[in-house]
This record gives C-alpha cells, structure tokens and sequence, in this order.
C-alpha cells in the first residue's frame, strides 16, 4: 500500500476520468493521494475531489508560475480553504527560475508569505523548487527550522542541499524522473536518503515513469517510483513500501485509511 503525494488530479487531463483513474490506483495497492493545488481556483477544487472521495486528501496554496493570479484577498481565501478537514498540506509553494523570470523578488515574497501562513496554521508544507536551489534553501533557513516541517517535492538538488533541508525538518520526495535511465545523479541523490524521509510521488498527469515515459501520468504509477527507490536500498516494494506510507502519514497527520473517520489530526469528517 502506498501513497501518492503529489498529484494534481484536478487538471482536465485526469478529471475526465477521474472514477477510473481512481479505480486503476485502487487496483494497484495505493491507499491515499494527495491533490495539490497551485492557484486559488484548483485548491478549491483540490478540497472538493477531497471532500467527495475517501482516497484523497487536499494540499492548497499559489505556486510561483501562478502569480499573476495573485488577488488581495487570495491568501485569505486561501487560509480558509486551508482549515477544511480534508486539507493536510499548503502548497505548492516556492521559486521557479527556469524560464528566467525577472521578477524573482515578487516570487520571494509569495514564497515568505506563504510559509508564514503554513506556519501559522500548522500545515507542512510543499515546497516547489526549480533551478532555484540557492535562493529556495535560504529562504527555507530564514523561515527556520520545524518538526515535520513539509516536502522538498520532486527532488532535483544535490546531496548537500537535501541535508541541509533534512536538517531543517524537511522530507525528501521523488517522482518519475528517478526511473529515467539518465538520472543517474538523481538515483544516487535518492540512494543517500535517510529512509525514514523519503516519499514517493507522482506529479500526475506529468513526469510519467519508465516504462510510461511521454504518456499521461496517473497515482497507479508511484508503484514504478517505489520500486526503484526500493531497490535503491537493496528492498523489495513489500518491505519497502510500508516504510514510505509510514512516512507520508506521519508527515501529513494521516490518521486513518481512506474511507475511516480522521483526515488529519485533530479534525473529523463530517
């Protein structure tokens, strides 16, 4: 049984089928899947696919290509949203510098509100990182160390930098590109790992593993991100597996299985 944490099954591409990319992922032996969302209207309905099906939980938050979106009452509505049961994460949250944006201190800034409000609320939360490792890791030590305190999400830093966030409280989570048969530096980044913070993702409907690469993602396909870390650390996904469910529920207040009565700690299903 695993989890996905990091899906956006909000997006057109899996929304069309939602009740069969469900049942496919059901079938494959996953147990949760976080909905993640990057702008006030897909954290709305993050919380809604959470709220109607027991195997999803709900992340909310405005991701850094999304600013444009950014209104004065967002992070308002946003900190609502945020205290509905089914919500176990803000994010996803940080800095993207791969298409030079120019206006990399208006990121920041989303970047330092929003962990301030994670904070506050005490969610961990998701941390979107690309090629902005520098500025994203100072920004993470300005806000200062927490206990669970959220996710590096689709890792693509260096060793050093995954121990300075592990040291900060942070988990370490992979997606597809850990299968690629040329992400040899990611496999060895992931082999250093300490096991007990590492998570599996699959950042559907994107970055499909081998043997899917090019296709649609779907959550069933984390089974093909576990089975390589697993054998990273010389496991096989039955022992293995337990190991990183664990480490997803603990981080994110999983109380229960889907369809029991806790979402997150401290809060009860209606």
């Amino acid at each position: 049984m695993l989890i996905d944490t990091h899906a956006h099954l909000q997006e057109p591409d899996l929304l069309s089928d939602l009740e069969d990319v469900l049942r496919r992922a059901q079938a494959a032996g996953i147990e949760g899947i976080i909905c993640v969302g990057y702008d006030l209207p897909s954290s709305r309905l993050a919380v809604k696919l959470a709220e109607e099906h027991p195997l999803i939980w709900a992340a909310v938050g405005l991701h850094p290509e999304n600013l444009d979106s950014l209104a004065p009452d967002t992070y308002d509505r946003l900190a609502e949203l945020a205290q509905r049961p089914r919500v176990v994460a803000w994010g996803e949250i940080g800095l993207d510098y791969v298409h030079g944006d120019p206006d990399r201190a208006r990121q920041k800034e989303a970047f330092r509100r929003q962990l301030e409000i994670a904070r506050t609320l005490n969610l961990p939360v998701i941390i979107h990182d690309r090629e902005a490792h520098a500025d994203t890791l100072a920004i993470l030590e300005e806000a200062g160390p927490r206990q669970q305190a959220g996710v590096m999400h689709c890792f693509s830093g260096s060793a050093e930098l995954a121990r300075e966030c592990l040291a900060l409280g942070y988990y370490i989570s992979f997606a597809g590109p850990v299968t690629f048969k040329n992400a040899r530096r990611v496999r060895e980044v992931a082999a250093t790992i300490p096991a007990e913070r590492l998570l599996c993702e699959t950042d559907s409907p994107y970055l499909s593993p081998e043997p899917y690469r090019g296709q649609r993602n779907e959550p069933a396909r984390v089974l093909e991100v576990a089975t390589q870390l697993a054998a990273l650390f010389k496991e096989t996904l039955p022992t293995f597996a337990p190991r990183l469910t664990a480490n997803a529920r603990r981080l994110f207040g999983l109380e229960a299985f889907p369809g029991d009565s806790l979402g997150r700690a401290g809060h009860t299903i209606p």
